[in-house]
């Protein structure tokens, strides 16, 4: 039997066996090659600290209320994205072959079961073109939210950007602004091995939070100005910060992340009151987007992927480690327990 990795509790990562169920209506079986998982949200969910532990998020009301929200308990299934061979399709399927490489949002498993032409279902994977790297497919969902964030940031030809956090979305993020026309891109982590990626896509100044005042320096970088628009992507209270701090008047913070509770680290008595900055939180999946009706999820998605599959956006830089599906357990605890010895994971099967 195929298996899959998910976890039995918080922190607890295990193999689990599972059993092919039939195709349905439009959908396709994917013999998994590769994957990855997030290790911002993911991570949240994978340690128990997600809201949705404690409570449900009501759509109606647009308000978090008490109770656990279904789905978000142990056991879970981890992992984002995934890169494999078609091997059955299913009736009413067209436009893609057993034995054709696709990319999807999938979970480290060893097969996925995913919605190719089901009537009314939003698209849940997509064809690769044959010079399509799988790191780039598995940069997908990073992609999507830095984009919201370049967007809703309105970055524009000519403008100052600093990224706060260089995970995966903080990475494409400096990647795009450059796309948007950004003139100057500042790159802030306190991993090295990330701040060297920044650097090699893009970055023109990086800094070390720990090391300098991350706020400071790139008002120093820029005579004093600051930037246009900062990108958090952290989810940290002290990034927040700085990435005000180092605000020109008037300028724009966009945020990507989704924050832990701030319990000190932010201090909105300081630059914040003095600079009349902007708070934009920006997020894929909540709808209407800002540019309503011209922009929603599925064109954002279909931005990012076009993107990708022209080659515009160096992803194999930014998957690492790549690690045997068979050690996936340990290597999960890695990313966690030892943020600083990994980018994005990528999975091999």
């Amino acid at each position: 039997m195929p298996r899959e990795l998910i976890a039995v509790g918080p922190r607890t990562p295990a193999f689990r066996q599972y059993e092919e169920e039939p195709l349905g209506m439009g959908e396709i079986r994917v013999r998994t090659l590769f994957g990855a998982p997030k290790h911002g949200t993911e991570l949240r969910l994978y340690r128990g600290e997600a809201p949705q532990q404690d409570s449900r998020w009501d759509p109606a009301w647009h308000i978090f209320l008490p109770g656990t929200a279904e789905g978000h308990g142990f056991p879970r299934r981890l992992g984002n994205m995934a890169v494999g061979l078609v091997t059955e399709v299913g009736p009413g399927v067209e436009g893609v072959a057993v034995g054709d490489r696709v990319a999807g949002y999938g979970p480290l498993r060893e097969t996925q079961r995913w919605a190719w032409n089901v009537p009314g279902a939003p698209p849940r994977a997509w064809k690769m073109p044959e010079q399509m790297s799988w790191q780039a497919a598995v940069c997908l969902d990073p992609t999507i939210v830095a984009l919201g964030g370049i967007r809703d940031g309105a970055v524009r030809v000519g403008d100052r950007v600093a990224v706060f956090g260089l995970g995966a979305i903080g990475l494409m993020a400096i990647q795009l602004a450059r796309l948007a026309g950004a003139s100057l891109v500042v790159a802030v982590d306190p991993i090295p091995t990330r701040r060297a990626v920044a650097q090699a896509t893009g970055a023109d100044l990086v800094l070390d939070p720990r090391a300098v005042d991350a706020g400071l320096e790139i008002k120093r970088a820029m005579g004093g100005a600051g930037v246009d628009v900062a990108i958090e992507s952290s989810g940290t209270a002290p990034a927040l910060h700085h990435a005000v701090r180092g605000l020109a008047f008037g300028g724009t913070v966009a945020i990507i992340a989704h924050c832990d509770e701030f319990r000190g680290g932010i201090d909105l008595g300081r630059e914040a009151h003095q600079n009349r900055p902007t708070f934009i939180f920006t997020r894929a999946e909540s709808e209407p987007h800002r540019d309503h009706p011209r922009w929603d999820r599925r064109r954002q998605v279909d931005t990012a992927w076009n993107l990708l599959t022209a080659g515009r956006l160096d992803c194999q830089p930014l998957v690492q480690p790549i690690v045997p599906f068979d050690e996936a357990t340990t290597a999960f605890k890695e990313i966690d327990e030892h943020p600083e010895r990994s980018v994005k994971m990528g999975v091999r099967f």
